[in-house]
């Protein structure tokens, strides 16, 4: 059985009145290992609240993080093959798979900006809030309410469940509830489901 050594959530921000990130300034090449795949091989559940600009490698960073949300002023774009560049963080990648070959070619190839509204319906933002800091603390609240390892094992079932055939998708989830059916977590939300108490999670 694997310890919990990170955090239960990890939240990713820009600062208030600046852009999440323009992907201007700097060569996304010169940084290695990328925060991109940094931040995708943390096992805990990673949110990001964007707001102004998530362009080029900022949008890279926010596509490697689980959970987006984002406020009305937020803009979406992917413009490195207009400056005769390919995106070095994941992009080509990650954006087909979350919202489509076809409107991600668009955004690859063209550099089509979204705006907020748009990337909610395209499953590029999960949320759209008024208020970014109240939204964070309202899913960080949701998030803390769940077993830390249970978060851990589906964030593991959906990523590399998602590049295998069902049969071995199934497998694995199968693998994990074996793995966390020996931890005192999963003890601790049974016998706090049948007390009727809220659950006492240790990450263990």
């Amino acid at each position: 059985m694997r310890e919990a050594r990170e955090p239960a959530v990890l939240v990713l921000r820009n600062e208030p009145g600046s852009d999440f990130c323009s992907g201007i300034g700097f060569d996304p090449l010169e940084l290695q290992p990328d925060p991109a795949s940094a931040l995708a091989a943390v096992r805990s559940p990673v949110v990001c609240a964007i707001s102004g600009a998530c362009a080029g490698a900022g949008l890279e960073i926010a596509l490697a993080c689980d959970v987006r949300l984002c406020d009305s002023s937020a803009r979406f774009a992917m413009r490195d093959a207009l400056e005769g560049r390919l995106p070095a963080w994941g992009g080509t990648q990650r954006l087909p798979r979350a919202i489509g070959a076809s409107r991600a070619s668009a955004m690859l190839l063209l550099g089509t900006e979204v705006d907020a509204a748009t990337a909610l319906e395209r499953g590029l933002a999960h949320a759209v809030e008024d208020d970014l800091d109240e939204a964070v603390d309202r899913w960080l609240d949701e998030l803390a309410g769940a077993g830390p390892l249970a978060l851990e094992f589906a964030k593991e079932a959906v990523h590399r469940g998602s590049e295998l055939p069902l049969a071995d998708g199934l497998r694995l989830e199968g693998d994990l509830n074996h793995q966390l059916a020996a931890t005192e977590d999963r003890a601790e939300g049974l016998a706090a489901f049948f007390d009727k108490r809220p659950p006492d999670f240790s990450g263990r």
